[in-house]
């Protein structure tokens, strides 16, 4: 695998705790937690909203603005969500339906289901990330023994069948799900070391920090001469090149920087070691110029607003990188634009990862902590 995928680098997943620097104190205390800090009344408020809007009374999280399917990814951030308020009862119902209608028989989850069934049985490994963190915060702090061995056991069959030895060097690489192995298909975006840090300590294995070692790596890579890291990206056979590409099912298009790249500066400002902040920093100068400040659906990777609407999301990103750069003023306005956002056009998207990004960020307006 080319040096910047083998130099002993970075992260993948939600591991140790959502550890960002939050704006405004980080001495003031309050029940709802998310990586051991106090959850602001502004998050509280978006995690609220999004219940409200997108979760159903059974637990399921409905994308309301996408036909009303489910998909895994959003009963993670469900579960994320209410672990980070200490919410025993949102968190045991969204649990039970997403083990009762999504899990397979490996641990992994079916990442959609639509009008009682499920119509696509293969796995997305964020979504099996975040919700092994998920269950591991939870029975942590609930407490609920019971909820870290679920956990620890979804974090193994990552491990077991999201992951695959690649390049010269035997680089141990996050695969986007089972289903990528044969294209060595990757999602940059699914790179969060404090997760792999987390599912680490619940469950020792050397594997995870080899998956933070080629997580930074692969961020590095894709960032390389001032560009923006791509959504999608193949590990090419051989000498194990990461090269940017369009999605899945159109890997002829050309790669962009859109809503799923967009994570990758939160995953990295966690800052749960000291290699993921400067990093995410760096996406600060690449950012704070973009149109519209970051807001596009989608932007070339040298950083050309491409056609399509806004979502919060991009802002959230910005936000981020302002923040692990120490312009706590510039993300405190780009986290009040993205409320706005969402409150003009909400989304189930949008709105979660407004709650997502208000929970790791702290409050927009600067406001008082719970």
């Amino acid at each position: 695998m080319r040096r910047g995928l083998t130099v002993v680098a970075l992260a993948l997943g939600l591991l140790v705790v959502l550890r960002m620097t939050v704006l405004g104190s980080e001495d003031d205390e309050g029940g709802a937690q998310l990586g051991g800090r106090p959850v602001s009344r502004e998050a509280s408020a978006a995690i609220d909203s999004f219940f409200a809007r997108y979760v159903q009374d059974d637990g399921r999280v409905v994308r309301h603005d996408e036909g009303g399917d489910t998909v895994s990814e959003g009963q993670a951030y469900a579960l994320l969500l209410a672990a980070a308020e200490g919410d025993r009862a949102r968190f045991e119902r969204v649990w039970r339906w997403t083990k009762a209608n999504l899990q397979r028989p490996d641990g992994l989850l079916s990442w959609k289901w639509r009008e009682g069934k499920v119509v696509d049985n293969s796995p997305a490994t964020d979504a099996d990330l975040d919700t092994a963190r998920a269950l591991v915060i939870a029975g942590r702090t609930l407490p609920a023994p019971e909820l870290i061995e679920e956990g620890n056991r979804m974090g193994k069959a990552v491990l077991d069948h999201e992951t695959m030895e690649l390049g010269p060097d035997d680089d141990l690489v996050l695969l986007a799900g089972p289903w990528a192995k044969e294209d060595r298909v990757v999602n940059p975006s699914y790179v969060a070391p404090c997760t792999y840090e987390e599912l680490g300590a619940a469950s020792p294995d050397a594997r995870w920090q080899r998956l933070t070692t080629s997580g930074y790596a692969m961020a590095e890579s894709l960032m390389a001469d001032g560009r923006l890291p791509s959504d999608w990206a193949t590990i090419e056979a051989g000498g194990g090149e990461l090269r940017p590409s369009g999605p899945p099912d159109d890997p002829g298009s050309p790669p962009r920087y859109g809503l799923d790249a967009a994570r990758l500066p939160i995953r990295l400002a966690e800052a749960c070691d000291d290699r993921g902040r400067p990093l995410a920093a760096e996406f600060w100068p690449r950012l704070r110029g973009l149109d519209g400040g970051g807001a596009a659906i989608a932007y070339t990777l040298d950083g050309k607003r491409l056609e399509g609407g806004d979502n919060p999301l991009g802002l959230i990103a910005s936000a981020s990188a302002a923040t692990a750069a120490g312009e706590k003023d510039e993300a405190q306005r780009l986290l009040s634009d993205a409320v706005r956002l969402e409150e003009r056009h909400s989304t189930y998207y949008g709105a979660a990862w407004l709650a997502m990004g208000q929970a790791l960020l702290g409050p927009a307006q600067g406001g008082e902590r719970r």
